[in-house]
């Protein structure tokens, strides 16, 4: 299949204002909930919002597949797949607070690797397309792999700060236990270094918000694929540092520093140091 990056671009951006008007139609409702965790939600909105996504990437591109919080459609052997968030800061979203986002990736299969295996890491296929939009702020971020982020349709790149301790960083806990055991060292060494730690519960816009200039580095472990494939190519494009590594037996989970550039080696030294002491 021969796709074109700026048709597919046009359909995701399509999809995320779609489906962000849903979230905007349905802020001040009353939140059916599918399932409740201690420290996580999925609504009935979730799924409504992803199928309203499947749809409209499908019917232009048939022949990809969709990889997505709430399930899969297609094969994922596909040459082309989509990775999506419909709601992205779900709690966020269901207790009222406007800090939410749907992030729409476009992956495509590295050449070489066969169909008939998946390997969970998402290692055999590379982001090619990200969209994020908050329909809250209006703000709609974009990149293909051949250009620039943008805002809005304006290039955005990341900030320039270079010292620790002029920075703002967000950092992200997972709803899983091991996860938050491990990051809380971490948020422990980092507050009294920077300038500002920020806890905002939606890893695309942190994402976007490093790549916009506004924060410098974003941090978590355990993070799934949906929630960074988008914003993580965005960040890359407006020129920052999106470092991940998949986690072992975690299925498309990962852990993540995401900065400006300058910012990686002094963060990922520090927050060696927990693992260090134990």
């Amino acid at each position: 299949m021969k796709l074109r990056l700026n048709d597919a671009l046009k359909t995701a951006v399509t999809a995320a204002k779609n489906s962000g008007e849903l979230m905007r139609r349905n802020f001040h409702s009353a939140k059916k909930i599918n399932e409740e965790i201690q420290h996580d939600i999925k609504l009935e909105l979730d799924v409504r919002s992803q199928k309203m996504i499947e749809r409209t990437v499908l019917k232009a591109f048939p022949e990809t597949a969709v990889l997505g919080e709430e399930g899969t459609v297609g094969d994922l052997g596909a040459a082309h797949r989509w990775v999506v968030d419909p709601i992205d800061g779900t709690v966020n979203f269901a207790y009222g607070i406007p800090h939410a986002c749907v992030s729409i990736a476009l992956q495509k299969r590295i050449a070489g690797t066969g169909s008939d295996s998946i390997d969970p890491t998402g290692a055999d296929f590379q982001t090619v397309l990200g969209v994020v939009y908050d329909p809250f702020c209006d703000e709609l971020w974009t990149a293909t792999a051949t250009g620039p982020a943008r805002l809005n349709g304006r290039k955005i790149s990341v900030s320039r700060r270079t010292k620790l301790r002029e920075a703002i960083v967000a950092i992200g806990f997972a709803k899983y236990k091991w996860s938050m055991s491990a990051t809380l060292p971490v948020f422990d060494l980092l507050i009294h270094r920077v300038r500002k730690i920020r806890i905002m519960g939606s890893a695309a816009l942190a994402l976007t918000y490093v790549a916009s200039g506004r924060m410098d580095a974003y941090l978590e472990g355990g993070i799934r694929l949906w929630d960074i494939a988008a914003g993580g190519l965005i960040l890359e494009r407006a020129g920052g540092d999106f470092w991940n590594k998949p986690l072992p037996g975690r299925e498309f989970s990962y852990e993540l520093n995401a900065n400006n550039g300058p910012m990686r080696r002094s963060i990922q030294k520090l927050a060696a140091r927990p693992a260090a002491k134990k």
